[in-house]
């Protein structure tokens, strides 16, 4: 795995530079490099490269701003819908089958609007796509806990997270430049190519998990109740402080530029650097949090990262000029980068060896119930108080997932130790 020099070890001193460049070859060297690593960049970059252009070609084919905001919102819902699905679909399939499956039919529905003029087919190939991903990201994150030893997840998962976000900060600059240079729809086909690339990266990639231990999990009959046995009450602690906490970052997407916008009157572009500021903050710090949860524990990555993020959220009704913007959104790229792939490491962590899928699909639910709620929450106070209330909304649930996560979950790095102590509460509460 990656070299277990400290934080600060790497950030100081005079060979930083060598250090640097270590680190860069080892993670080039890494195992899931091209496993994981690799393709679930393209597929970030691929969805970037998709995620300007999506709302132009909508309004291209209607003018309802309803069914417009359901093409945008329809590859959300499609993965909403279909977890619970596909994780139990996935536990009876060799995982890498099931990424490359799923990146196929994301690519095959995204080319497919190309050719499509009509508001309710491009809406269902939307919902398909949204499938596809579904069955990807779960896929992708059972085999990386599979293959990944516990003391080590954090590292794994949370450059993991920043891989993801790099693909995503780049991705639309590509997408622009394409529709602008060339054709609204080229981007679509830049979509499928790119999705190609990360199925042929998958398909030659050396498997680090034995197919037989898959075949067995497939054949052995196992129901919810016995996937969530000794893990429901923590389950439900834990789900509760993870829809908090995605409800914290999906509104933070949105309250930045509306801010922007609406309140300091501010250009695109000065919006779009205050954005960018706060991406490229949260980007550098994925590795020194990876150290973080794997020396310390989980909760000194997730219990700050949420407390930074509810506090910057909460500061935002006074800033009253581009240069505050600037600076809150430096603030909270701080706690949106402390929980770089932090949902992902502590849902690896109370997961069961036996029907893990499952249990990542109901996970994954759970995330994208608070990623679509976070938005809505936004919009309703807004519309009914004002936007500054809804900036104090989803700094409370920003705080009270830090709360939660502090008081009510626990710790997961030792995992074997934690889940016995869990269990054995269960039983004498049951």
């Amino acid at each position: 795995m990656f070299p277990r020099e400290g934080v600060w070890s790497i950030c100081s001193g005079s060979s930083m530079m060598l250090k640097t460049r270590s680190l860069i070859k080892k993670f080039f060297r890494h195992p899931l490099f091209m496993s994981v690593y690799l393709p679930s960049f393209l597929v970030a970059f691929a969805w970037g490269v998709r995620m300007p252009i999506l709302p132009l070609y909508a309004r291209e084919i209607s003018n309802i701003y309803g069914l417009i905001g359901l093409i945008v919102a329809g590859a959300g819902l499609g993965k909403l819908l279909t977890d619970l699905p596909a994780g139990r679909l996935i536990w009876r399939m060799d995982k890498r089958l099931a990424m490359i499956l799923g990146i196929a039919l994301d690519g095959l529905s995204t080319l497919a609007l190309v050719w499509v003029d009509s508001i309710w087919l491009a809406i269902l190939l939307c919902l398909l796509g949204g499938v596809g991903h579904a069955v990807f990201s779960i896929a992708r994150h059972t085999y990386i806990t599979n293959v990944v030893r516990v003391r080590a997840r954090g590292r794994a998962l949370s450059v993991f997270g920043g891989i993801l976000r790099v693909g995503l900060f780049l991705g639309p600059a590509l997408g622009g430049i394409l529709a602008a240079q060339i054709g609204l729809r080229v981007p679509f086909i830049a979509f499928a190519l790119i999705s190609s690339a990360a199925i042929i990266v998958t398909l030659v990639a050396k498997d680090h998990f034995d197919a037989q231990s898959d075949q067995e999990e497939a054949a052995q009959k196992i129901g919810l109740r016995a996937i969530f046995a000794g893990r429901l009450k923590v389950f439900l602690l834990a789900s509760i402080a993870h829809v908090l906490a995605q409800i914290t970052r999906a509104g933070e997407g949105l309250l930045l530029p509306l801010w922007g916008a609406d309140v300091l009157k501010l250009s695109p572009d000065q919006i779009g650097w205050a954005v960018s500021l706060s991406a490229g903050v949260s980007m550098t710090l994925f590795y020194p949090v990876g150290l973080i949860m794997d020396r310390l524990g989980r909760k000194f990555a997730i219990i700050p990262s949420f407390v930074i993020m509810g506090l910057g959220l909460a500061l935002l009704p006074t800033i009253k000029d581009f240069t505050g913007l600037l600076l809150l959104g430096a603030l909270i790229g701080l706690g949106h980068g402390l929980g770089s792939g932090a949902m992902l490491v502590l849902g690896s962590d109370l997961s069961p060896q036996r029907g893990r899928s499952v249990y990542l699909g109901a996970w994954s639910l759970i995330g994208d119930l608070g990623n679509s709620g976070g938005p809505l929450i936004v919009g309703f106070v807004a519309d009914v108080l004002a936007l500054p209330f809804a900036a104090f909304a989803i700094a409370g649930a920003g705080l009270l997932a830090g709360a939660v996560f502090g008081f009510f979950v626990p710790e997961t790095l030792k995992k074997k130790e934690q889940l016995k102590k869990i269990e054995a509460m269960e039983k004498g509460s049951g």
